[in-house]
């Protein structure tokens, strides 16, 4: 846990002793009265907390001075198709913790069609992993995470949405199947458009159908590939999100 993170609610709250944040700071970090430590507001500001008081068996006193504005997430949309869910926690961790500013999981044609039905396949878990990769990343902004039926679904959503609409775009579409050229060479060709948003799409464990290549290509995405390797899911999209990110010039 390198940075604690708390609403806007809790900020000016003691912390419950039994709280994972207050066992961290306690326990692991060793804490006392007079110490500070990384703190943030969830999508807000981070700054520095003082511990001004340990309540025994009750709470830790703590004063929060804002200092910037938080690390920024990336103009990066992740459309990804459902894996397994015990490769979904670790998916979210690692997008939140590159930084991706939002996050699509959207059932496929060939996708596990029980994947979306799971406890872990919930918005209200999947913002609990992006929350845990927010902490490991020292950040305060968690990215938007959406979940779609179909990837149809997920682009109508993207098209209608206003604050991208206006945006000069670079979409990508990751295929080992039917690649019109490799993800690194097309960000190279591409560099001079000089973009203000990037979105990549992965499809689920089984890839595309041609279907959904063929509305990818209708919505202005563009068939690349990683090489002649099977990827995980979960590997594909931390590979081609650092790929991209590199490219965007942050790593």
């Amino acid at each position: 846990m390198n940075i604690c993170l708390f609403s806007q609610e809790e900020i000016t709250r003691p912390l419950a002793l039994n709280d994972e944040r207050a066992v961290h700071l306690i326990k692991i970090l060793h804490k006392k009265e007079g110490d500070s430590f990384h703190a943030g507001i969830i999508n807000e500001q981070a700054g520095t907390a003082v511990i001004t008081q340990i309540e025994s068996g009750k709470s830790i006193h703590f004063t929060f001075t804002p200092e910037t504005d938080g690390k920024p997430l990336y103009p990066l949309i992740m459309i990804i198709g459902f894996p397994r869910p015990i490769q979904l926690k670790r998916l979210l961790r690692d997008m939140a913790g590159l930084g991706v500013c939002q996050v699509h999981l959207v059932g496929t044609e060939l996708g596990e069609k029980s994947y979306l039905k799971a406890d872990l396949a919930t918005t209200q878990a999947g913002t609990k992993m992006l929350l845990d990769g927010t902490v490991q990343a020292a950040g305060t902004h968690i990215p938007l995470l959406v979940r779609h039926n179909s990837l149809k679904e997920c682009l109508q959503y993207l098209d209608n949405s206003k604050d991208i609409h206006d945006k000069v775009k670079l979409c990508m579409g990751l295929d080992n199947v039917k690649p019109e050229q490799s993800l690194s060479q097309f960000l190279v060709n591409n560099e001079q458009q000089k973009p203000s948003l990037y979105i990549a799409a992965i499809g689920s464990e089984r890839g595309w159908t041609d279907n959904e290549r063929k509305i990818l290509t209708e919505h202005g995405f563009t068939l690349l590939g990683m090489g002649n390797r099977i990827l995980r899911t979960e590997t594909a999209a931390t590979v081609s999100a650092s790929i991209i990110l590199s490219a965007m010039g942050v790593l």
